[in-house]
């Protein structure tokens, strides 16, 4: 039986790169079966919603899913999105491709970041005109499955250690709870690992991100800190990430829609390409996922490339040429 994937380009440049990686899925072997889905600005304003129960229902009964972007509505997809896949870990790689006029070339780096909880648990009250509070929630039980899948992950990929980033010495309780859950069980594994207030993780990123392979976060530091390291890659254009639950997962590229270049038909599909590798790696067809990241890193090396990268190809050039290597 073949499995079912969820293909949700949303808005934006979603509509150009999601089918190309689409493609990309088709011809590397797997009977997948394929199944779209409508979420983002564009079915708000005709449905008056941004994410249609008929979209939640589809990813919630397909084995993966690729999404593209969302605009305005960002918050309103995805983060329900990865509520309706259980999504507890955002797993970011952040690496500089030969080929691309990158910042730090040295910079391989794979981001954990905890998924359901931290400033972004929507916990908001305004008290009066002029005071506004937001609730952090950290618990055991979450920071605890998140040490697990790092330390299964450092494992699986012979990686040598992994680095806690934290704010424990502000954020006592919370960063604390977190700190100590991840280290424990890394010590239960026998993992080596080291930690790193955030703050000063942050600039050791940029003077030497080759001393760093695998950090794991909480939900607001992951989001900033593999947005950082994206500047050290050359940007958030070549970024993939999956976000991961125990019986599902959703895969999407780090940067948005792109309204600029939208339509033109020069997005750079590779992030989303390198998402998909992801998917099928996840699913077991490891193989499938080396040959297409492989074939995506010798288009960034050798060319061609869309304008973001100082080509002028387009899309579908990219495309051709990924195609053409697997």
């Amino acid at each position: 039986m073949s499995e079912q994937i969820a293909v949700i380009p949303g808005d934006g440049i979603g509509q150009e790169v999601v089918p190309a990686a689409r493609r990309v899925l088709e011809a590397v072997g797997p009977e997948f079966e394929f199944v779209e889905g409508d979420a983002g600005d564009a079915v708000k304003e005709e449905t008056g919603t941004a994410l249609p129960d008929e979209t939640r229902s589809l990813v919630a009964a397909s084995d993966a899913t690729l999404f593209g972007a969302a605009g305005e509505t960002a918050a309103e997809v995805i983060l329900p999105l990865r509520s309706v896949v259980d999504s507890f870990v955002n797993v970011r790689p952040a690496r500089a491709y030969p080929g691309t006029d990158a910042l730090r070339p040295e910079t391989d780096l794979v981001f954990l970041r905890e998924n359901t909880e931290g400033v972004y648990a929507g916990h908001e009250s305004r008290l009066s005109d002029d005071v506004a509070t937001l609730t952090r929630v950290v618990t055991e039980s979450a920071s605890e499955r998140l040490a697990e899948f790092a330390c299964e992950y450092v494992e699986g990929r012979d990686e040598e250690s992994f680095t806690i980033a934290h704010k424990a010495n502000v954020m006592r309780e919370t960063d604390g709870v977190f700190r100590d859950t991840v280290d424990r069980v890394a010590d239960v594994h026998s993992v080596p690992h080291d930690e790193m207030l955030m703050d000063a993780l942050a600039t050791h990123l940029c003077l030497r991100p080759e001393e760093y392979d695998v950090i794991v976060c909480p939900n607001l530091a992951g989001d900033v800190l593999s947005d950082l390291a994206a500047g050290l890659v050359g940007g958030l254009g070549l970024l993939p990430s999956a976000n991961i639950g125990p019986d599902n997962a959703l895969f999407e590229p780090v940067h948005g829609t792109a309204p600029d270049i939208a339509g033109e038909g020069v997005a750079n599909p590779a992030a989303t390409m390198l998402s998909a590798a992801m998917l099928l790696e996840h699913l077991g067809y490891d193989e499938d996922g080396t040959a297409v990241r492989a074939a995506v890193e010798s288009v960034l090396s050798d060319g061609p490339r869309t304008p973001d990268l100082g080509g002028d190809a387009t899309t579908e050039d990219v495309t051709e040429a990924v195609l053409s290597r697997l």
